[in-house]
């Protein structure tokens, strides 16, 4: 490593203000920056359009088997295909989620810290040591979020509501369909008793409850959007 490369400080005020060489014509800074931003903003598109994807095909399969499970004497089992079916998506946005949000980080990390400082630089930078903690998540990327809080938030966001919807449809099912019969004798299926179905989906939805619940400030976003992507968009 070179001198210079060693002394370099990234918290030295005139390494701070950054910003500042962007509107300096002398430099290249401003062209390499508008080129990396524009880089890091279409992998960040390309990974929301990827999410919106995964919650646009659950939504959709898990209403066909809704439609399809009152469209006549179906089974309700029907419904609970549903719901597994939800989970998996469930799974596979988690995952996509984590990959979407070291873009967005990355993006919002230039944003508060490059361009707003470069528009307004009275207002100073959001973190003192953004720089470093940029070099080194090009150097080495990691996700910034782990697979459980995306899970959680995928969870809130999209599949809780659908989960639930789904099982107030199967109740209503098992109601509707049986009007004459008790609820646990309704819900019974081949082999299975109507009480041990009932308090398996009964177990499934408190641990889905659970998992929704986030464990740290990062995972209900109150750390700051630069440091996950701003995980409510």
């Amino acid at each position: 490593m070179a001198d210079g490369e060693a002394d370099f400080d990234p918290e030295e005020p005139e390494e701070k203000e950054i910003g500042r060489e962007m509107v300096d014509e002398s430099t290249g800074l401003g062209s390499v920056a508008a080129h990396l931003y524009r880089g890091e903003m279409e992998r960040t598109v390309e990974w929301r359009s990827r999410l919106d994807t995964t919650t646009n095909w659950a939504v959709t399969v898990m209403s066909a088997i809704v439609a399809y499970a009152f469209s006549g004497e179906v089974s309700h089992a029907v419904i609970l295909a549903g719901l597994i079916m939800g989970t998996v998506f469930l799974f596979i946005e988690a995952r996509r989620f984590r990959d979407y949000d070291i873009w967005r980080s990355r993006v919002r990390v230039l944003q508060e810290n490059l361009f707003a400082n470069a528009l307004d630089p009275s207002e100073g930078i959001e973190r003192d040591a953004w720089r470093k903690e940029l070099s080194e998540d090009y150097r080495d990327p990691e996700s910034k979020i782990s697979y459980r809080g995306a899970f959680s938030h995928r969870l809130r966001r999209v599949y809780l509501p659908l989960m639930t919807a789904m099982l107030l449809g199967w109740i209503f099912h098992i109601w509707s369909f049986n009007p004459d019969e008790p609820f646990l004798e309704s819900a019974a299926l081949p082999g299975v008793e109507g009480t041990t179905v009932v308090a398996a989906v009964a177990v499934y939805y408190v641990a889905l409850l659970v998992l929704a619940i986030p464990l740290s400030s990062k995972e209900r976003g109150e750390s700051g959007s630069a440091e996950h992507g701003d995980l409510e968009e």
